[in-house]
Formats: C-alpha cells, sequence, structure tokens
C-alpha cells in the first residue's frame, strides 16, 4: 500500500514513507525541549492528513487567500507536521520555506509583552488587581483610568478604545509627512527607523502616550479588544526592569529558548532565512513591505512594539508555544510559575460573554457546541487552550488537555490587506479541526 502511495503522490510521500518505518511513539518528560517525530509515531492516517490539509491550502491559495503558508502541529512534544505550501507571492517566483521568517503581527502580543508581564507577576513587581496607574503614573491623574487593573486591561474588560490610528498625526491633508515628526534622513532626534528613508522623531512614542492617557473610557466595562496598552507596555517594562523591552526579552526568553531567529527588526540582523512580504502599502511607505513590520503604531515606534513587531520562524514559535504549554517550563528550565500561567490562561470574566484570558485569546465560551462554521477557533479544541491570532494571517493555538501545539502562518494582507478570504472559507480552524478528528479516529481504532 506503502508503494501505491508514492506512486499516487510523488515525492510527498517519499518522505512521509520512511517516516511510517519508524520505531513506536517517543515518550518524552514533559520539561523536555521539542522532537522530531512524525505522524506515524500517533499511529495517524497520514494519507488522510495530507490529502485533506493540501485540499483546504490548495483551495485558499486558488481563492487568493493567500500566496503561501506553512504548518507546524506539535504533539505531546513532537514536531509532527511541518508543511509548506505556495509561494511568498502570486508570481510563483520564491517558494515557501519551513525556515521563513513572518511578521507575526498581533501575536506579538502574547510573545512580547506578556511573558515578560507574567514573569514581572512572579516576582511580585506587578499586582494583576491593582490599579495599573500604580506602575504607570500618568493614569493616577485621569479620573476615568485611576482604578482599572491590570486584570482588566488584559482581559480586554476595561472599557478602553479599541484601536488609534497614530499615523494619521504624522500626514498632512495632501498625505506627505509632518517634517516635525518624520523625515527621510536620521539625526540625533530622529532616530527610529519605520521603514527604509523613514525616520520617526524619537520623541513620538510620547506623544502617543499622551494620546492614550487621554483617550475616553467606556462607562460600560463589557468586552472590548484594545490592542492601546500594548503600546505602553513595552515602556512600563523597561521602566521595572531597568533594561530595554527588546534586550530584556531576548536575554530572558528569547536567547535560552533558542529561538534563533525570533525578534524585531529582522532586516537588521543579517539572517540567511528568506522574510516574507506583507502589504503593498499604498499609503505610508508606497512600496512592497517586507522585513519591517506591517502594522502602523508599531512602526511609528521603530518597529519595537508590544501589539505587534515580532518576527520569527514556525520553529521559533513552537518552542515558545510549548513553553507555555509545559506550564513555564522547557529543556528543564524554569521560566514563569506553573501558578501564573494557569492564571493567565484562565476565561476571566465568562460572566460577562468574555471568552478571553490574560492576553490569550480563549475559545468561545461552550465552543463545542457549534459546527466549525460557528466555532472559535475549531470546536474540537479543550476548553482551556489558548493562543492568538494575527493580521497578517498569523495564528498559534496550544490546548494542554490534547497536548497539542497548532503553528499556522501566511501572509494574507499580500497584496492588500482587504484580501478576507481566510476569514470566510475558515482556513485555519478547518485545518485544526483536521488533525483533531484524525487523533480521535485513530483512538477509536485502537484494540
Amino acid at each position: 500500500m506503502k508503494k501505491i502511495h508514492i506512486i499516487l503522490f510523488g515525492l510527498l510521500f517519499i518522505g512521509l514513507n520512511a517516516q511510517e518505518i519508524e520505531s513506536n511513539m517517543l515518550l518524552l518528560p514533559s520539561a523536555s525541549s521539542l522532537q522530531k517525530s512524525s505522524l506515524a509515531h500517533f499511529e495517524l492516517d497520514s494519507l488522510s492528513i495530507y490529502q485533506k490539509v493540501d485540499s483546504i491550502i490548495t483551495n485558499g491559495i486558488k481563492n487568493e487567500s493567500f500566496p503561501g503558508a506553512q504548518l507546524l502541529i506539535a504533539k505531546e512534544g513532537n514536531i509532527i507536521f511541518h508543511e509548506t505550501y505556495g509561494f511568498h507571492t502570486y508570481d510563483s517566483i520564491q517558494p515557501v520555506s519551513p525556515n521563513d521568517i513572518y511578521d507575526l503581527a498581533s501575536v506579538t502580543k502574547i510573545l512580547g509583552p506578556l511573558p515578560a508581564i507574567m514573569k514581572l507577576v512572579d516576582e511580585k513587581k506587578l499586582d494583576l488587581d491593582e490599579p495599573f496607574s500604580t506602575y504607570w503614573k500618568p493614569w493616577k491623574h485621569r479620573k476615568d483610568k485611576r482604578n482599572i487593573t491590570l486584570r482588566e486591561i488584559l482581559a480586554h474588560q476595561a472599557g478602553l478604545k479599541p484601536y488609534i490610528v497614530f499615523l494619521n498625526k504624522t500626514l498632512k491633508n495632501n498625505g506627505q509627512f509632518k517634517n516635525r515628526f518624520i523625515r527621510n534622513t536620521s539625526n540625533k532626534r530622529f532616530q527610529n527607523e519605520a521603514y527604509e528613508g523613514i525616520y520617526v522623531k524619537n520623541r513620538f512614542n510620547r506623544k502617543m502616550y499622551r494620546i492614550i492617557n487621554r483617550s475616553e473610557v467606556s462607562a460600560d466595562k463589557k468586552y472590548t479588544y484594545s490592542g492601546l496598552t500594548f503600546l505602553i507596555f513595552p515602556e512600563l517594562i523597561s521602566q521595572i526592569t531597568g533594561t530595554s523591552y527588546e534586550d530584556y526579552m531576548a536575554q530572558e526568553f528569547y536567547k535560552p529558548l533558542g529561538m534563533k531567529t525570533f525578534g524585531f527588526l529582522p532586516s537588521t540582523r543579517n539572517f540567511t532565512n528568506k522574510i516574507v512580504p506583507t502589504e503593498i502599502d499604498t499609503i505610508y511607505r508606497h512600496t512592497l513591505t517586507q522585513g519591517w513590520v506591517h502594522d502602523e503604531n508599531a512602526s511609528l515606534l521603530g518597529g519595537i512594539s508590544g501589539n505587534a513587531g515580532l518576527f520569527g520562524t514556525a520553529d521559533d514559535l513552537a518552542i515558545i508555544m510549548q513553553l507555555f504549554l509545559q506550564k513555564g517550563i522547557y529543556s528543564g528550565k524554569r521560566y514563569i510559575s506553573e501558578k501564573t500561567i494557569e492564571e493567565f490562561t484562565r476565561t476571566q470574566y465568562p460572566e460577562n460573554e468574555n471568552r478571553r484570558g490574560l492576553g490569550f485569546d480563549k475559545p468561545y465560551l461552550n465552543n463545542s457546541d457549534f459546527n466549525l462554521t460557528d466555532a472559535y477557533p475549531a470546536p474540537e479544541v479543550g476548553q482551556d487552550s489558548f493562543g492568538h491570532s494575527g493580521f497578517t494571517g498569523t495564528f498559534v493555538w496550544a490546548d494542554s488537555e490534547h497536548e497539542l501545539v497548532y503553528i499556522f502562518l501566511s501572509n494574507r494582507v499580500y497584496p492588500t490587506r482587504e484580501n478576507r478570504n481566510i476569514y470566510t472559507l475558515n482556513i485555519r480552524p478547518a485545518i485544526q479541526q483536521v488533525f483533531y478528528k484524525a487523533f480521535d479516529n485513530a483512538k477509536q481504532h485502537k484494540p
């Protein structure tokens, strides 16, 4: 039968066939690092999985949901599936490669400031139930903000404004940059490079903070997703730790975890990896955005932010999501306490119809009652699972009940953010469901 599979599906299944003859399932200690394994180790129907995943992604590419994508699945600390599809752009020149670097967009929120905040909670330098104004002093003078807690902020329960387009503050009516905020050459006062030939005033971050500090707060405390404080968190982390946010994250997490390409400003780091492009920007940069953060607000902070700005490979993402799945320990080293991980990944305000954890996204409440079209993410995921999506077409999810990590990377905003078929075709949950059903089928067919 294996030879028939090879004939039918070509080179794709040569590698798969080799996997079939490997030894039985790897059993790894819960604190271990990720290992390479295969679908066969878990007695999964490899042929069926490849057929279904290929069909979903090929349909996505055909309908211009994205020009290319890649998918990584880890089960019980074993990477059992890592495949790439399509190209960087629709001209089919640069194929997607497993070591490609992606702009992670809002996935930055849970892999940038959030681990730092969790560590600072462990160290009792932050308290979830203290007013945020205890740490961010300007809010002490804002009546509508002085009593908002860090817990409410991280759970998107604080009533904060969802988004502010700071780019508008830098542009004249004719679309040209205001010279007092942005220059095309750097000097002592303009050192934050937003893109090649675009330098932002060093103190522009303070203007952004002032606008956030003065922004309206809804009196109705209900679930409203807001990314505003994630623009503030890097400065707060720097103030508390005495180390720049970028260096703190690298020293405390990314480097010791072995996340080789993970971080900010990849264009400045001389990687040999290809960086997947995002959007052909017609408003701001007027060119293809590649190697520089797509998010405009993050770019105005010089590309180093808490709302967006992180870049990395699927392997990088798998490591830190496995750290979360293993409740704060990886390769024998404790990074965050188990208690803190459990608290941050717990739904905080279900009574307010708010599914969110602290920073982490969560499944819809009663998600298993829905069909695939209405669920988020796939209806089969555990209710304790968590993750986040990114505007550029990225998605990460960890499920402790099923010991499963799911990484989906794409550049759905190429050539324009108006491409929304990744959502209308429900691509990411549909692929996720393939693996949950495969594991369920394997369990049912065991003697």
